[in-house]
């Protein structure tokens, strides 16, 4: 064992004790880090205009700081991104992560000095946590790879900006730089197919231990590899034992990953964003990501089916229960205030307090009352592949309203690696498991309102092609698990 493969073992087992600390307390947690927020925010514009200076109890900030997303909050984001000050926390950003916005255009998410380093901690205490679970220690000696957007950044009123993928590749630690790949030019290719040719090139013949990065790209570099060397991946890599991962779930994928490997390997799952990481797998045996609660992020909780009545109860920590899918609500040391990121969660654990990502409150199918969310349609896929050797690349969901015979349907487009041999047969097994997991839905068949699901084979690359035909090849972007409307159906359909 290397002295550097000890001293991340003698970390790691610090750091577990100072998070067992925090996660046995974690109202305490909360509380401190809600109390720290509004005192340090008091004397901002947004503060003053809140009444902060009066705020004592989590009642009283929900009283006077309505739950806002990005289009609501602009007016004071506009303000940071203009050159002022002591807007929305005080003085000014140290980034702007830019991100894809929605009918706002590009979003501008503030990033700060006390916000930057838990982004960087965070991800960090992932892989101690695995360390001091596991007792793995060894790949910390060998290269790693982060498939992510290019550190470039560019400069808006005195402020960087760039993706925060790219942010973070700022702030990798010096103990890790001569094993991380790829190089500051192959990084800074824009074009993605471009890039992942490049990086293949760059470390087909290194020893890769730990490779992170999305799925759906991480995917296609192992492709890219395989073309290359005519191996399997596990066999290019002969010491890969670790894919990190989060933004999309990781199970429709693992049956491929697993055959482009060649083997199984051990997994981390990451819950970040530009808005605040907030969760990872502390665990190898344990269902969900770790929330972090003392990592300078206040959380709420809306249930996702109250969310768009006129006035939803807002939950905090103490008072969540199992198994309910929730809106997760932030308020953070970044200056966003009881603001909606959009993700969905369920709680797994209440000691210590574990979340999955269910999905997206804008992004469901309820065409006909049924709400069906992404976490739905991923397990019936994955019920419906058990036992078989159908692979899936790629899939999404839109409703068929208006068929042009019959009764309207659900239409999942599917490019498989493997197909089924009777592929409305695998239709039925994939429409089983949704009536068993949405009892709406279940109506709604039973009703003769829906008939069972139509899936629409998509042709080998097809969702990659879309994704480029939309600009959204590669880095962060992800393909919608659902949507309520036919764009993407439409475009795929062409």
């Amino acid at each position: 064992m290397s002295i550097k493969s000890l001293a991340a073992k003698i970390f790691a087992g610090i750091i577990h004790n100072k998070t067992q600390k925090w996660a046995a307390n974690p109202v305490e947690a909360q509380q401190k880090v809600f109390r720290e927020l509004i005192g340090k925010a008091s004397n901002t514009a947004f503060g003053k205009d809140h009444d902060f200076g009066n705020i004592n109890s989590f009642t009283d900030f929900a009283a006077k700081v309505p739950v806002r997303d990005y289009e609501a909050l602009k007016n004071y984001v506009d303000r940071v991104v203009k050159g002022g000050e002591g807007i929305l926390w005080p003085g000014k950003p140290l980034y702007f992560a830019k991100t894809s916005g929605t009918t706002s255009g590009a979003k501008y998410i503030p990033l700060t000095k006390e916000s930057m380093p838990f982004h960087i901690r965070a991800a960090r205490n992932a892989i101690l946590a695995y360390i001091h679970e596991t007792g793995k220690s060894d790949f910390v000696d060998g290269k790693m790879i982060f498939l992510q957007g290019s550190p470039e950044l560019d400069e808006k009123n005195g402020i960087k900006l760039g993706r925060l993928s790219g942010i973070v590749a700022h702030y990798v630690p010096a103990y890790l730089q001569k094993n991380r790949m790829p190089g500051w030019e192959t990084n800074t290719i824009e074009n993605w197919e471009t890039k992942v040719d490049a990086i293949v090139e760059e470390t087909y013949n290194e020893d890769m231990q730990v490779i992170s990065g999305i799925p759906s790209w991480v995917q296609m570099y192992f492709e890219k590899l395989q073309q290359k060397e005519g191996k399997k991946v596990g066999d290019i890599f002969k010491n890969f034992n670790l894919f990190i991962y989060g933004g999309v779930n990781y199970e429709p994928y693992r049956a491929k990953f697993e055959n482009l490997i060649g083997r199984k390997v051990d997994s981390i799952e990451l819950f970040p964003a530009s808005e605040g990481f907030f969760a990872y797998q502390d665990s190898q045996k344990e269902k969900g990501m770790l929330l972090l609660l003392n990592a300078g992020i206040f959380y709420e909780f809306i249930k996702a089916d109250e969310f768009y009545t006129g006035n939803p109860k807002r939950y905090t920590i103490g008072e969540v229960e199992l198994d309910i899918n929730y809106v997760l609500i932030i308020s953070t040391n970044a200056g966003l205030w009881a603001y909606n990121i959009g993700d969905t969660v369920a709680f797994t654990s209440l000691g210590p307090y574990r979340v999955i990502v269910t999905g997206r409150i804008k992004h469901y199918i309820s065409a006909f009352g049924e709400h069906v969310i992404g976490k739905e349609v991923e397990s019936a896929l994955n019920e419906a592949m058990e036992g078989t050797d159908v692979s899936v690349n790629e899939f999404t969901v839109a409703p068929q309203i208006t068929p042009s015979e019959g009764l309207p349907y659900h239409e999942w487009f599917i490019e498989f690696e493997k197909a089924p041999t009777d592929i409305d047969a695998f239709a039925l097994k994939i429409d089983a498991a949704m009536r068993k997991q949405n009892v709406y839905y279940d109506d709604l068949i039973v009703g003769k309102v829906l008939r069972t699901l139509v899936i629409t084979p998509v042709g080998k690359d097809g969702f990659k092609e879309y994704m480029k035909s939309i600009g959204k090849l590669g880095g962060q972007n992800k393909l919608p698990r659902l949507s309520n409307d036919r764009k993407i159906a439409d475009a795929l359909n062409k």
